[in-house]
């Protein structure tokens, strides 16, 4: 196979595939929805910068990739160290990243394993002193030797195979440790209780803006529409987190005032959407905007590039080392709601919880074609939410845009179903 990124090596940056792919998105959430909110400027103009003009993002200390939200940040960033979330969403490095997985693997590790093999990738971190791949699904599992092939450091961060027992907690919490110590290597400094602790709290203050935005989505009418949320925690892959928490806090205080306003970014009778499923991540956040462009508004989402990303808090009983080391490993493990894990009852508890206190009319469930942990809960987390009375869409897609008239038609037939519902219900 012809590598894409060869035919446009020569091309300004503006005018390479994968600059165009991320404005036509962009273009489509800021263009083709009326009152944007004004505070929403600064992520658009950071993904226009990073995305779509090729502009590098200021990074402190040793740059640490990671693959999967399970990588504890905190330890990163208590080393001195930036972490960089490495899933892409691009077509074009899905393309690219086919030259080392089969044409029917997940999108998600194609398109990463493309951007890490390209030259001209983006976003632009700067040079990766080390990768971070947590032992979730398969693929990842073996896109580790194919990340080591070209020529990148990576260190696999074992998860147990289930989560409920003492065993798993304990198997986890020596992983965790065991990262530290590739951590104290890789920058040459000791954890300290000081540190890990202002770690902490620059996490938690980022998790407390999310939480406020997350809480003003519940509101009915809207306040913000779902492709923004998106937007907005896409950012927290790549941004300085200290911005990116400013970013969100004006943000909030926009909301607020709109609250008092009784302002409505959807229409009063618009159904309530749940998402859920495989992530969307920039610049493929093609469902998310047909939800919206076709009349519905994304009120919630249990995914990994949103909701359970930024959710979860750390609960730390004693502030002793060993101890703050052990409760982050607990936050990244007991609350994980991951289809990776053979028991998959949080995460239905999870997903009735969000449906009864956002009201949500009905739910989507994006799988990746080839993401097979999401394509066998499909069937269990239906027949959970049909018990509930909550309808349900699966679709299964992948980043290429061929399919986007197809998904229009069934978003939209999904949508008017849940209209008609609600009016015979009245």
């Amino acid at each position: 196979m012809t590598n894409p990124n060869a035919k446009t090596a020569a091309l300004p940056y503006n005018r390479s595939r994968q600059a165009r792919e991320a404005e036509t998105m962009l273009d489509h959430i800021t263009d083709d929805f009326d009152d944007n909110p004004p505070s929403m400027a600064y992520f658009y103009d950071l993904f226009r910068r990073a995305y779509c003009r090729g502009e590098s993002i200021e990074r402190e200390g040793v740059r640490v990739g990671t693959t999967c939200i399970h990588a504890p940040e905190e330890l990163i960033y208590a080393f001195g160290a930036t972490p960089v979330r490495l899933c892409n969403g691009s077509y074009h490095y899905d393309q690219i990243g086919a030259d080392f997985m089969p044409a029917k693997s997940c999108s998600l590790v194609k398109a990463t394993l493309g951007m890490l093999s390209s030259e001209n990738a983006i976003p632009k971190t700067g040079k990766l002193d080390l990768i971070v791949n947590p032992t979730t699904c398969d693929q990842k599992k073996k896109a580790s030797a194919m990340m080591a092939g070209m020529g990148h450091s990576v260190y696999e961060l074992e998860l147990p195979p289930a989560k409920e027992s003492e065993q798993a907690r304990v198997y986890w919490q020596r992983s965790v440790r065991e990262f530290a110590v590739r951590l104290r290597q890789l920058t040459g400094k000791k954890l300290t209780r000081k540190n890990l602790m202002a770690a902490m709290a620059k996490t938690s203050r980022a998790q407390v803006a999310f939480r406020t935005l997350h809480n003003f989505r519940r509101k009915a009418p809207s306040l913000i529409l779902g492709k923004d949320v998106f937007l907005v925690t896409n950012a927290y892959f790549f941004d300085d987190i200290d911005r990116w928490t400013d970013a969100v806090e004006r943000l909030n205080a926009e909301l607020a005032q709109r609250e008092k306003d009784g302002f409505c970014a959807a229409q009063k009778k618009a159904p309530r959407i749940l998402f859920t499923g495989s992530p969307p991540v920039f610049p493929n956040l093609k469902l998310p905007l047909v939800i919206e462009q076709s009349g519905g508004v994304v009120v919630a989402d249990e995914t990994c590039s949103a909701n359970r990303m930024l959710y979860d808090m750390t609960s730390v009983d004693e502030w002793l080392l060993n101890n703050m080391v052990d409760s982050l490993a607990d936050k990244y493990l007991k609350p994980c709601t991951c289809p990776i894990f053979p028991n998959n009852d949080d995460r239905i508890r999870r997903l009735l919880d969000l449906a009864k206190s956002f009201a949500v009319d009905g739910v989507v469930y994006q799988t990746f074609a080839g993401c097979q942990v999401y394509e066998m809960e499909q069937r269990s987390v239906a027949e959970a939410l049909n018990k509930a009375g909550i309808v349900m869409l699966a679709v299964e897609t992948d980043y290429s845009p061929d399919d986007l008239g197809q998904l229009t038609t069934r978003i939209e037939a999904f949508l008017e179903s849940i209209k008609t519902r609600k009016r015979k219900a009245t």
